[in-house]
């Protein structure tokens, strides 16, 4: 029996305004930075969101974790739509569905000890542990992600990137969260500390039963760590299905092109395989194009690509094959 989402997305929608004039604001069009879409999260699983840079990714991030209100869609959190919440009841909310930033140099506060930092969300939700037992919490954690206990005091200018990293790590799990939500969170880190904090959050995640949203751009270490994937492309999900499916059957033009652009060990290999290179630039999310909106960088578009909005589900003619997943293509194919 397949369990309950613990997480269920339908139809996220987020548009920033875009307004004109001094006195008088006129809003003359939105950027789409999210524009419907959908996936589910269950307990144990790992969802790996990829798609290069200003897709919407971590607007999506931002969504989740209640940091930004969408403008349309939903959001529930064991059944119960999230977006309609405010006060206490989204504090509750908040204990359970916790972030990592992407950036360990900015994400923490340079004027507060590592103890401080790590123990703040005891403050905000006091109800989590005793006042008495909060440092002795603060030090478990520090345990818990790699870090010496006894450097409870020092401040983050102290401690190397990826140790940077573990510190948002230990706060992300000091409420005991059901969510995590890992936004980029080893981009910023040197290849050796990459893979370094990547098993320190598979650990975690056996060890505390944890579900990670994962956003990357790296391709190899989404691959690493996901059961499932979705590739994100101008606001929308352009391919979703399992790691296998995504990296050994891709079916969507946009998503052959990123994995044909990953390098390999052998040099024959990477020649037999041959390379997609796009033509033309990324559209403007304030003006995206009709139908698919990747249709302006597609060899295969034709003019229903222009008229139509493809639909993200498993094509009829592959329902059979291994290639069997959802794919936002009116030609989608096994490469």
């Amino acid at each position: 029996m397949t369990p309950e989402p613990l997480l269920q997305v339908t139809d996220l929608v987020k548009h920033y305004p875009l307004t004109r004039g001094i006195l008088f604001r006129k809003q003359v069009g939105a950027v789409h930075a999210v524009d419907g879409v959908s996936f589910t999260l269950r307990r144990g699983e790992t969802l790996g969101i990829v798609g290069e840079s200003g897709c919407g990714k971590s607007t999506v991030a931002r969504l989740l974790v209640g940091l930004e209100r969408p403008t349309a869609g939903q959001i529930r959190y064991r059944g119960e739509d999230i977006t309609k919440l405010s006060g206490p009841a989204l504090r509750t909310v908040r204990r359970n569905i916790q972030m990592v930033f992407q950036d360990p140099y900015t994400s923490l506060n340079p004027r507060m000890t590592v103890g401080d930092i790590v123990g703040e969300p005891f403050e905000i939700h006091p109800e989590a542990a005793p006042k008495g037992d909060r440092r002795q919490r603060v030090r478990e954690l520090l345990d818990v992600v790699g870090l010496n206990p006894e450097h409870i005091n020092r401040y983050p200018h102290q401690f190397s990137g990826g140790q940077r990293q573990r510190i948002g790590i230990a706060r992300g799990l000091a409420l005991r969260p059901e969510v995590i939500v890992a936004d980029e969170p080893v981009s910023a880190l040197d290849v050796s500390v990459q893979a370094q904090v990547v098993n320190l959050m598979q650990r975690l995640q056996g060890q505390f039963g944890l579900s990670y949203v994962f956003i990357a751009h790296d391709l190899s270490v989404v691959r690493h760590i996901s059961d499932r994937v979705a590739v994100m492309y101008l606001g929308r999900f352009a391919e979703a299905g399992t790691d296998e499916e995504i990296y050994d059957h891709p079916t969507h033009p946009y998503t052959q092109a990123l994995l044909s652009a990953v390098p390999v060990p052998d040099p024959a290999a990477g020649a037999a395989r041959g390379r997609i290179i796009l033509t033309g630039d990324v559209p403007s999310p304030a003006a995206p194009p009709s139908g698919c909106r990747f249709r302006t960088r597609c060899w295969k578009a034709t003019e229903r690509c222009a008229a139509e909005v493809p639909a993200l589900a498993v094509p009829a003619w592959l329902k059979d094959g291994p290639a069997a997943h959802a794919s936002a293509c009116h030609y989608a194919a096994e490469r």
